[in-house]
């Protein structure tokens, strides 16, 4: 499926496979998704948006998308991407961006989820430090839930250690006042935080696909971390990694999703 489709409905209703007489469910849920490079987008969860019938509507800030009114969306999800969250000359849209964070976040306390840049935008925008990390973490790695992530709702039901997808040179190095730590590695403190009751940020990805690593393998950038950390040659053998470690992915994928979901069916 291209990375920007919508889904819903009406619109997208042959994009996802689906006829109205298969849709398993309605949820008249509408989600916002902030995209900054094409290849990463929700990946698997664009299949649960499909069988819940949530429309969503992909903003390709890279492209000069614009930012639409935040009314009437029920949760905003922020992507990963190449750049990072200080580079406002090279990339402008970032400081609406984190306006827009923000305000959906602080303001008017909705639910967010960011992966990756997703969750350092989170952190930056709302007071916190995101910088260099000495070494960049890439791999399928373990994650540690904190004492605290064990009893999060959003962790329901996911064993710790979590493996995940790791690639990221940059971190949160310091959390936004009243953040709470759910998660962290050997080299990275704040791998997912819960800013007030239903605002997340995650370090790592779980949105994996069959895809997902062979396309992020062709972005420069990506490449460059990925070879400088292990080594030349290391795509095809992350890709076979994940690969053999998809059901893992998948059954992980899931679970966040269907505990994020009880949050705002909670929320009401």
């Amino acid at each position: 499926m291209p990375a920007n489709y919508r889904c819903g409905p009406v619109l997208g209703m042959l994009d996802c496979g689906l006829s109205p007489q298969n849709t398993p469910s309605e949820l008249n849920m509408r989600f916002l998704v902030f995209q900054h490079i094409a290849v990463e987008h929700p990946g698997v969860f664009r299949d649960f948006f499909a069988a819940d019938g949530i429309q969503w509507d992909p903003i390709e800030l890279d492209e000069g998308e614009a930012i639409p009114s935040l009314d009437g969306y029920d949760a905003l999800w922020v992507m990963g991407g190449p750049m990072d969250v200080w580079e406002e000359t090279e990339h402008p849209w970032l400081k609406a961006e984190k306006a827009a964070i923000r305000e959906w976040v602080k303001d008017r306390a909705k639910p967010y989820m960011g992966l990756c840049l997703g969750h350092q935008l989170l952190g930056a925008a709302l007071g916190g430090k995101v910088g260099k990390m000495e070494k960049a973490e890439v791999g399928i790695l373990d994650i540690n839930l904190t004492e605290a992530g064990r009893a999060d709702p959003l962790f329901a039901g996911i064993e710790t250690p979590v493996q995940a997808l790791q690639w990221h040179g940059a971190a949160v190095l310091e959390a936004p006042e009243g953040a709470v730590i759910l998660a962290q590695s050997p080299v990275c403190a704040n791998q997912a935080m819960r800013i007030g009751d239903l605002a997340y940020g995650l370090q790592y990805h779980t949105e994996l696909t069959a895809k997902t690593v062979g396309e992020w393998g062709e972005v420069p950038a990506y490449a460059c971390a990925l070879d400088e950390t292990l080594g030349q040659g290391a795509l095809a053998k992350l890709d076979a990694e994940a690969t053999n470690k998809m059901p893992i992915f998948a059954r992980d994928s899931r679970r966040l999703y269907d505990n994020f979901m009880n949050l705002l069916k909670a929320r009401g």
